[in-house]
């Protein structure tokens, strides 16, 4: 606190006012005295002492109180120094000259921290939120502590000097692997062109080096790449929906860190066309069912052929006359089956129409991957079904022959609740309560089931089986009736759902496997999904990048589906295990997030604002000493040889003011009034004759 005493003025009229007159005033005064006039002195003092109660001076006296000039430490806590081993020192220094500055007068210290936010250090948009509600002429200076690994856009225009001190080795080397621009997607079974570059200070470039790629946590490729260079790396797709690719190169000596020795992304995989095979028996009502569904697809290429006529029916037209044509069997059964995603037999009958050799090459492509669907009514009880073919070695089930025409509603079976075809459809029931949907016409019971049965009809008999042969996979539905579904008899039910389902599962949908583990990155967390037909487990292992793995339980949402979260702030590869031969993959940020690929301390994006502010560009040395604080006065130097500056604004602020009157009232009365009077005597006195005047009368 200090105390300040001087003179102001406070006047009483106008300044236009009082000083006129008293100009007016003072050029009488000056002229009587100038005359000679008697009586002008003392007009001269009332003068005065009126122009000094109209002015009104005074004595201030203020009290004022000295106002604290604001320091900021910036801390850079990011992953890049976290991940270096750098953390531990930097905050050592950060505490050590926290204190130093805390002995410092008339100084407030505020220390923020820049912990990276999506991948990159906004150190700037962190500094200026700390000095956001500081004026400038209160700002002593700012000290950073940091890499030099910034992201934000630096201003230079702060207000007080920026001293950088940087943490880490001058010379370093580091091995980092970038990707170039790569596509979103990519077509499943075609190959994928990345830009990679692996760059290596300590190699010249061309320099071979080694680079391994993975697909979806298994190594595809091992190969060399020139050093400091773009190359291209194909990789071929093997699944529809999220591609997980990780490029790695091996850790050499002396580097800094391990982390950006690897790149990974994500490519979305998306099939081609599907070709799907749909072949009809007799027509019927159900038909057009089929055709709509795969017609309304996109992304399906149908194949279609209706038995209009069968071999034995007489028919006298002639050939040329015929607007049919001839089905071509060797074409579909045998030069291109295996093109063939799906294909449905609906209530397709041999008729002695297909040999058995084609269908057996049917049953072959089955089991080489392809998939195939039986859609069966009132001719699967009949001699010549399929079932009673080489397709039996794949049918889930072989019919009785017994045909049941009483209606009823489709029910799904325990497995059916946990099965991604079946579970959760639109008015299945929870709880136990009965499904809502409208009834089915008929079935046809089947006998020997060896799949799993998700739908059950009449008298429970199974209506529909799912199961696998070799490496494809089969269904079987029982009965034609599902028609009615989609005409909304009785209600109706999710009939295009179903169907959709059931034909993308047996495509191997990757959103419909039954055993599954997925993991996605979503708003900073990781997201995992296990979904089982057996036992849910209790817990996935999750090893996060860069980090020891960790156990993580899972909560069931749903019967046979289980899910767990946790943050994933650190960009890179998640990788979640649940027993063997369960992998999933999810990648958070870009392949080359700025927060980890370049990990070497740097001047080069804060020795602009060093050097435009004023302040000192440094680096810690060893064992962690720091710079000496000083307080400098402003437009001083504010660095030097073993010391930093911070600016002494001298800001303050007023507490109190007394104001004393130099003219009070009885002494302006006084001089005021004694002027005149005096002025008055003496001109009075001045007029009378003196003694033994001759002219006194």
């Amino acid at each position: 606190m200090e105390t300040l005493t001087g003179l102001s003025l406070a006047p009483l009229l106008p300044y236009w006012v009082v000083l006129p007159l008293a100009g007016v005033a003072g050029g009488l005064v000056v002229y009587a005295l100038a005359r000679r006039a008697r009586g002008a002195l003392q007009r001269l003092v009332a003068l005065g002492a009126l122009t000094g109660v109209l002015l009104n001076p005074q004595w201030v006296t203020e009290t004022r109180e000295p106002l604290s000039d604001v320091a900021v430490v910036v801390v850079d806590a990011s992953p890049s120094q976290a991940l270096t081993g750098r953390l531990p020192a930097v905050e050592a220094s950060a505490h050590a000259l926290t204190e130093a500055l805390g002995r410092l007068p008339g100084l407030e210290t505020r220390v923020v921290r820049v912990e990276g936010q999506d991948g990159e250090t906004r150190l700037m948009g962190t500094l200026n939120e700390a000095l956001a509600d500081v004026p400038r002429d209160r700002r002593a200076g700012v000290i950073v502590l940091s890499d030099g690994q910034i992201h934000d856009s630096v201003t230079t225009d702060v207000g007080a000097p920026v001293h950088v001190v940087l943490t880490g080795p001058r010379e370093g080397r580091d091995r980092v692997v970038l990707v170039g621009d790569a596509p979103g997607f990519g077509l499943v079974g075609k190959p994928v062109r990345l830009s990679v570059t692996v760059e290596d200070g300590g190699v010249s470039p061309g320099t071979p080096v080694p680079l391994r790629v993975a697909l979806n946590g298994k190594t595809t490729a091992e190969r060399l790449v020139p050093a400091n260079q773009p190359a291209g790396v194909d990789v071929v797709l093997d699944t529809a929906g999220p591609n997980v690719i990780e490029l790695e190169t091996p850790v050499v000596s002396g580097e800094i860190a391990a982390i950006n020795n690897r790149a990974a992304l994500m490519l979305n995989g998306v099939r081609d066309r599907l070709r799907v095979l749909l072949l009809s028996g007799q027509p019927h009502v159900g038909e057009r069912v089929w055709r709509n569904l795969l017609k309304a697809d996109p992304a399906v290429d149908l194949v279609h052929f209706t038995i209009l006529r069968p071999p034995m029916k007489e028919d006298l037209t002639p050939l040329s006359e015929l607007a049919l044509i001839a089905f071509p069997i060797q074409e579909l059964f045998e030069e291109r089956v295996g093109e063939f995603d799906l294909i449905v037999f609906d209530r397709f009958v041999r008729w002695g129409l297909v040999p058995d050799v084609y269908l057996a090459n049917v049953a072959a492509a089955v089991r080489r991957g392809g998939a195939v669907l039986f859609s069966v009514g009132p001719e699967d009880t009949l001699p010549d079904t399929l079932a009673n073919s080489p397709l039996a070695e794949i049918l889930p089930a072989r019919p009785s022959g017994r045909l049941i025409e009483t209606p009823f509603v489709p029910t799904l079976t325990g497995e059916g609740r946990r099965h991604p075809v079946t579970a959760g459809l639109p008015g299945a029931g929870v709880d136990g309560a009965p499904p809502t949907w409208g009834p089915w016409g008929r079935l046809v019971e089947q006998q020997d089931a060896r799949g799993r049965i998700v739908m059950t009809g009449a008298q429970g008999l199974p209506l529909l089986v799912l199961s696998k042969a070799g490496e494809g996979r089969v269904a079987l539905l029982a009965s034609d009736t599902v028609w009615l579904w989609a005409k909304g008899w009785q209600g109706g039910g999710p009939q295009g759902e179903l169907l959709r389902r059931l034909a993308h599962w047996l495509m191997r949908e990757p959103e419909l496997e039954e055993e599954s583990l997925r993991a996605r990155i979503e708003n900073g967390r990781l997201l995992v999904s296990r979904r089982t037909m057996e036992t849910l487990p209790e817990t996935v292992r999750v090893e996060p990048p860069g980090e020891p793995a960790r156990s993580l339980s899972l909560h069931e949402t749903q019967p046979g589906v289980g899910e767990a979260e946790m943050a994933a702030p650190v960009p890179g590869v998640y990788r979640v295990e649940a027993g063997e031969g369960f992998l999933a993959l999810a990648v958070s940020g870009p392949p080359n997030p700025p927060e980890t690929t370049r990990l070497l301390p740097t001047e080069a994006r804060l020795a602009p604002l060093a050097r435009e502010s004023g302040g000192a560009m440094l680096w810690l040395e060893p064992g962690g000493r720091l710079p000496t604080p000083h307080r400098v006065p402003p437009g001083q130097p504010a660095h030097g040889p073993g010391w930093i500056g911070l600016v002494a604004q001298g800001r303050h602020v007023v507490s109190g003011v007394t104001l004393t009157p130099v003219f009070g009232g009885p002494l302006a009365f006084v001089l005021i009034l004694g002027g005149l009077a005096a002025a008055w005597f003496r001109e009075g006195h001045a007029s009378r004759p003196r003694e033994g005047d001759p002219n006194r009368g």
